[in-house]
């Protein structure tokens, strides 16, 4: 039985003491992060800053010496072998080319119908492999599946990537709907569109992650935006 069918009691996801060395260069430095259930959380930064190792390091994929990740102040390390607790949509692509949307739902005990159900167009080719598909609509296929898993927590990395914009904001939508009974931690590079998504944002620079009260006027200082 996964978290979200014991109860429906708000669940927090923290993750701290996360440090890593790459190559002599200090990519994360005593990192502090918490989602709750019910928010979106934004984590911004600039390409190369440590983003996604960050997403593995909490997901667990990433070893990271003395790491630690909770929910409900339990360890949970590694995360990803917690049933029911977490999903994560990696950067590089997820889905193989052959395996179809209603394939890969089944795999994932998501309802195919229900997941695309904003997407009409999408719905229509459930039947066909991802691989004959754009890899903007194949994007789009991965995030509405990893967000309709039974799991108390998504991370999701750059689910925005090649996503056409008349879809983006449907996509946001379906986000902000199911926020309501998971947490979600998402990484993107548009960052006008994770400014209005997100409940709370943070800020990786220099290895270190800082929770932005005021996001835009705080990225404004720090030169992310004009």
């Amino acid at each position: 039985m996964g978290l979200m069918e014991r109860n429906s009691t708000p669940h927090l996801l923290e993750a701290d003491g996360i440090q890593l060395t790459l190559g002599g260069r200090v990519l994360l430095s005593d990192v502090y992060l918490r989602v709750t259930t019910g928010q979106v959380v934004g984590l911004l930064g600039r390409n190369g800053c440590g983003k996604s190792t960050l997403l593995q390091a909490v997901f667990g994929t990433q070893r990271v010496a003395d790491a630690s990740v909770r929910v409900d102040g339990r360890r949970v390390v590694p995360a990803y072998r917690q049933p029911g607790l977490l999903s994560y949509l990696p950067q590089v692509p997820l889905l193989p080319a052959h395996l179809t949307a209603t394939g890969a739902a089944r795999l994932l005990g998501v309802d195919v119908e229900q997941a695309l159900a904003a997407f009409p167009e999408l719905l229509e080719q459930r039947h066909r492999p991802v691989g004959e598909l754009s890899g903007g609509t194949a994007r789009l296929l991965e995030v509405l599946l990893l967000l309709h898993t039974n799991t108390a927590f998504s991370l999701l990395d750059e689910p925005f990537t090649g996503v056409m914009p008349v879809h983006i904001d449907a996509l946001a939508q379906v986000i902000r709907d199911l926020k309501q009974r998971k947490g979600i931690l998402l990484t993107d590079h548009r960052y006008a569109e994770v400014l209005a998504l997100c409940d709370v944002v943070y800020l990786l620079h220099d290895g270190r992650l800082e929770c932005l009260p005021d996001p835009l006027s705080g990225l404004r200082d720090r030169g992310y935006l004009k």
